[in-house]
C-alpha cells in the first residue's frame, strides 16, 4: 500500500488538474440569442496597425467586441489603444502573447508565462485594466501550456469556428455566407483588426447587420463568460 497510495494520489491529481483545463469556444447564451464578437490584434515581422474601417464601424454603431491584443501591436498601437479603454466600454482590450509564437506548446512554462505576462504589464498600463482572457496565437497549444495559462488565473477563449478573413482568396461575399450560415447562439465569432482580415472591412457590416435581423444581440466576453 506504501507504494500504490503516493501513485495513486499523483495520477488522481493530474486527472483532477486534466479537467478543470480547458478551452473555450462557446458560451451558454441562456436562451438568448447572443454572440461574441472577437478580432485578433497582432503583430509578427511588419509593422500592424488598427483597421480604421473596421474599428469606425464599430465605434459609430456601438458594437461590443473583443480584442486580443498581442504586445508589439500594443505598444505600436498605444495611443488608440488608450483611446479605445478610456471612451469605448463596449470594446473589451484582452491578452494574446508578447510576441504571437504561432506554437507556444514549443515553449517552456517560464517562456509561456512571460509571454502572458509581459502583456499584462503593457496593456495595464495603456489602459489601466488587467486582462483576464488569453488566446494562443494560431490556436495552437498543448495541455501543459494550457494548464500554465490557467494556472496564471486566465481562461483560455478560442472561437467556434474560424471565419477565414486571413486568406486573401476569400473575398467579401464568401465571408458573408459562411459565417451567417455557421453562426447560431454562444457562438464565438474571430475576425482579424490588424489588417489581416482582408475582407473583413467590406464584409463586417453586412454580417451584422444580416444577424441582427435575426434577431442576435453582441456582446463582451466578460459580459457572458
Amino acid at each position: 500500500m506504501r507504494m500504490f497510495k503516493p501513485f495513486f494520489l499523483t495520477t488522481f491529481l493530474l486527472f483532477v488538474s486534466s479537467l478543470s483545463a480547458e478551452v473555450i469556444n462557446s458560451f451558454n447564451p441562456h436562451g438568448k440569442k447572443e454572440l461574441a464578437l472577437t478580432f485578433d490584434a497582432c503583430e509578427t515581422k511588419t509593422p500592424s496597425y488598427f483597421d480604421p474601417v473596421i474599428l469606425g464601424y464599430l465605434i459609430k454603431n456601438h458594437i461590443p467586441a473583443t480584442f486580443f491584443v498581442s504586445a508589439k501591436f500594443a505598444l505600436r498601437n498605444s495611443d488608440k489603444l488608450k483611446e479605445i479603454a478610456q471612451k469605448y466600454p463596449f470594446l473589451e482590450i484582452e491578452n494574446h502573447s508578447n510576441h504571437h509564437f504561432a506554437h507556444m506548446e514549443d515553449l517552456n512554462s517560464t517562456a509561456v508565462k512571460e509571454e502572458i505576462k509581459s502583456t499584462e504589464e503593457i496593456i495595464y498600463k495603456i489602459g489601466k485594466e488587467r486582462t483576464k482572457y488569453f488566446r494562443f496565437p494560431a490556436g495552437n497549444y498543448d495541455e501543459a501550456a494550457l494548464q500554465t495559462v490557467e494556472a496564471m488565473g486566465y481562461k483560455v477563449v478560442h472561437w467556434s469556428f474560424a471565419s477565414g478573413d486571413p486568406d486573401r482568396y476569400i473575398k467579401p461575399p464568401r465571408l458573408i455566407k459562411g459565417v451567417l450560415e455557421n453562426a447560431k447562439a454562444g457562438d464565438i465569432l474571430i475576425f482579424h483588426i490588424n489588417g489581416r482580415g482582408y475582407s473583413t472591412p467590406q464584409a463586417l457590416p453586412r454580417i451584422v447587420e444580416n444577424l441582427q435581423k435575426k434577431g442576435y444581440t453582441f456582446m463582451r466576453l466578460d459580459k457572458v463568460l
